[in-house]
């Protein structure tokens, strides 16, 4: 029965997922080539809150716990484990006063409105997964520039999406770059559940009544530790602890 309500809730909410994407387009631009950086971020901002409201269509909701007062003009190194493309809106959203930017594939850079245009515009770096060498010299500009604006960057370790949402291994070496090219920065650990309920039958129909939690913890100074190795390590640690594997 869930899974037939499902579909007319998928097509009402793709209907107001694109009309999201096309009416914040022209939107972005305007924002960035008549007024720049400052004000196209808070159309990005916007964006984010209403694919969230599209997502509660599906009768999706969300939860985001952080009991911790980040400092803002901090650079931070986001590091989460990643369940769908859902996870990206409400982090952005939630951590906005950050500056959030993200690493994403090349291929995202182009065809999609609203979300190919702020990444080619808004902060955050494509890369090419094909060529390992080129990605690392990306990335390491990317957390440079992060650095140096006291931004937020995101990185997802595992590599690519759990589909169930259990853990997948950390692939470190990106991690690792960013810690060395960002000397100034904090580690936030955060774990996300249930985001991959939006994509438990596919991508039609979608999943419905999805409760996608974020838990943010202690923040880590990386001059604490001797070896950067030993933060990963703790990191992912922590970033897993609170993974639910619950049907």
């Amino acid at each position: 029965m869930q899974k037939l309500l499902a579909y007319p809730l998928t097509i009402l909410y793709f209907i107001c997922f694109g009309l999201t994407l096309v009416i914040f387009h022209p939107i972005q631009w305007f924002c960035f080539n008549v007024f720049g950086y400052k004000a196209h971020k808070i159309s990005v901002d916007w964006l984010q809150f209403f694919i969230m409201r599209s997502l509660n269509v599906l009768g999706t909701r969300f939860t985001f716990i952080n009991p911790y007062a980040i400092e803002e003009g901090v650079p931070l190194i986001i590091v989460a484990n990643h369940q769908s493309m859902y996870d990206i809106p409400p982090l952005i959203w939630y951590m906005r006063k950050h500056h959030v930017k993200f690493i994403s594939k090349k291929e995202l850079g182009k065809g999609i409105p609203s979300v190919s245009y702020n990444l080619r515009h808004g902060g955050s770096v494509l890369i090419d997964r094909k060529d390992a060498l080129g990605s690392i010299k990306a990335i390491e500009s990317f957390a440079q520039r992060i650095d140096q604006n006291k931004w937020a960057a995101v990185i997802f370790p595992e590599g690519t999406r759990s589909r169930d949402g259990k853990p997948k291994p950390f692939k470190t070496k990106g991690l690792l770059t960013m810690l060395k090219n960002m000397p100034n920065a904090l580690v936030v650990p955060v774990t996300i559940n249930n985001s991959w309920k939006t994509l438990r039958y596919g991508k039609f129909p979608m999943g419905i009544g999805a409760h996608i939690k974020f838990r943010v913890h202690q923040p880590i100074n990386p001059k604490d530790y001797e070896y950067l190795t030993d933060l990963v390590e703790i990191t992912e640690k922590l970033v897993k602890s609170n993974i639910q594997n619950e049907d």
